[in-house]
């Protein structure tokens, strides 16, 4: 197997961890949350393989990249920037950029604010959304009036850290399955009181799913031991700010060659059915929408046969 290597680059002012593998065109794999590069394991070594020079990021907040104090240093715009730094770093003037739950719109946003340095993109779990019409917050509440929405819970500093933080080992195995496509195929238990935490309801796994070894799980409970969950949470606590600060991409539509891949069992497309045709009018060069049946929320991780192949046809067709 190819071999796996790990260094820290500086880009936009902050120390980043990377792990890479392979020579060749620039791709970059984003992780969302809360996750780490651990993520894109089965990616890595894939797309040396085929010829690719594949790096991973620890987003900040994570894993062994810097994390910020303020709140406001995860807004989106540090988010791209840190990204059109990575390829800066690594001596390369573009890069595919790919990327997985929070890291998807963060590469659709690196592809709207760095057209020119990322020629093409591809997401996992969540499709390309318009900017709204008012601040995503106020609209969650419009939404969810009278029951639990998870990013309205995390909206409160300190809130959600305490809870997912108790316990970081069931928090993570708990939170794994449930959003997989090994749970219930009735997914009820996310629909609760609005007073609800996170973790109400969810169910208890039996066994880890089999996308999921123990030294799997293992990795991440260390990782968010060490780190805690303020710099992902943080993420979620910008979207308004985000809001605020690019009204310039209202109606922006993503003109790269895009790929998009998700799971048919993912919570996010069962939250809104209609979002892959929607993203098709934003994002006139789709090249694919794949539904993978009966993977849930952790595409790559769930099934990583599946999404290299994907990704590496989508590469090799940009030549």
């Amino acid at each position: 197997m190819t071999e796996i290597t790990h260094r820290t680059v500086q880009t936009n002012g902050i120390n980043m961890h990377i792990a890479e593998a392979g020579e060749g065109p620039l791709v970059l794999l984003i992780h969302g949350f809360p996750e780490s590069w651990y993520s894109w394991r089965h990616q890595l070594p894939a797309l040396a393989s085929a010829g690719y020079h594949a790096v991973a990021t620890d987003v900040r907040g994570y894993g062994r990249s810097d994390a910020p104090g303020p709140i406001e240093a995860y807004s989106m715009k540090q988010m791209t920037a840190d990204h059109a730094g990575v390829i800066d770093a690594l001596g390369e003037r573009t890069a595919v950029v790919v990327g997985h739950d929070w890291g998807a719109p963060i590469a659709w946003h690196c592809a709207l604010l760095y057209p020119e340095r990322f020629p093409a993109v591809a997401a996992l779990s969540v499709p390309y959304t318009p900017r709204p019409p008012m601040p995503p917050t106020q609209l969650f509440k419009l939404a969810f009036p009278d029951t639990f929405f998870y990013i309205l819970y995390f909206q409160e500093p300190g809130v959600a850290e305490a809870e997912l933080e108790a316990d970081v080992r069931k928090s993570m195995r708990v939170f794994l399955h449930a959003a997989s496509g090994d749970a219930a195929a009735d997914l009820s238990f996310w629909r609760k009181p609005k007073d609800a935490t996170f973790l109400d309801g969810l169910p208890e796994p039996a066994s880890l799913p089999p996308w999921l070894t123990p030294a799997d799980l293992d990795y991440f409970v260390g990782e968010f031991e060490r780190t805690g969950f303020r710099g992902g949470l943080n993420r979620y606590r910008n979207m308004d700010r985000d809001w605020e600060e690019m009204p310039e991409l209202a109606g922006a539509t993503v003109r790269q060659p895009a790929l998009f891949i998700a799971g048919d069992r993912d919570g996010v497309i069962a939250m809104n059915p209609a979002g892959i045709d929607m993203m098709k009018q934003s994002v006139p060069n789709l090249r694919d929408a794949l539904l993978l049946p009966g993977c849930g929320h952790w595409t790559q991780q769930e099934r990583p046969a599946e999404v290299n192949a994907a990704l590496i046809a989508f590469l090799k067709g940009l030549a």
